[in-house]
């Protein structure tokens, strides 16, 4: 089994497009996708998420994120602890680092998933360009959504229709990362075709 870690964004992104989406191992390696308690209270503490997504805590979705919580011995919780101290330090020693290139800095919640998925050794799924720079400097396997789309593409866990769908709502909704358009003619040709932005 290989855990995948679906930061704010990815899991806001896909939760109500694929179900289910938690929980369900997929391809060769086990790919099982998971989010954790610290992203639900990010969304929680937001009033702007809460108004923008309110099936969040519709019944259905709160119980399949609870049915797939992974619980941390004490040992774990600090060895993340100070995984997560170390990340959110590097970040604050060089914040034009992560403010340059349409990133912002990591958040101490996108510290706290990177350090799970070093000491779970798991995958953290995001499209926020400041954790994939700061994992790139501790050498942490990251993945941009469209990447995480691709490989449930692949295993057949979901149709070509269904990549559609989400490309065409996320552009409608005004929410389609750069890094999704600038593979949408690549990683996905076979649906969208080999034409358009390289």
């Amino acid at each position: 089994m290989t855990l995948v870690l679906l930061d704010t964004n990815a899991y806001l992104r896909l939760a109500r497009r694929i179900r289910p989406l938690l929980g369900t191992p997929f391809g060769r390696k086990g790919y099982v996708l998971t989010i954790l308690e610290k992203v639900e209270d990010e969304v929680h503490r937001s009033p702007r998420l809460r108004f923008l997504y309110p099936w969040f805590d519709i019944t259905e979705f709160s119980q399949e994120r609870l049915a797939t919580r992974i619980r941390l011995s004490n040992d774990e919780k600090r060895r993340v602890g100070a995984a997560a101290s170390v990340f959110l330090a590097t970040v604050r020693s060089d914040a034009a680092a992560y403010t340059s290139q349409g990133r912002s800095p990591p958040s101490p919640t996108d510290c706290y998933i990177l350090a799970f998925g070093q000491i779970r050794l798991g995958i953290v799924a995001t499209d926020d360009l400041g954790i994939h720079h700061l994992a790139a400097e501790f050498d942490l396997p990251v993945w941009h959504g469209h990447q995480l789309l691709k490989k449930m593409h692949s295993a057949k866990v979901i149709d070509s229709g269904l990549v559609r769908a989400i490309y065409e709502s996320l552009e409608n909704n005004r929410d389609l990362p750069a890094s999704w358009l600038h593979v949408k003619h690549t990683a996905f040709k076979k649906i969208f075709g080999g034409t358009g932005v390289p």
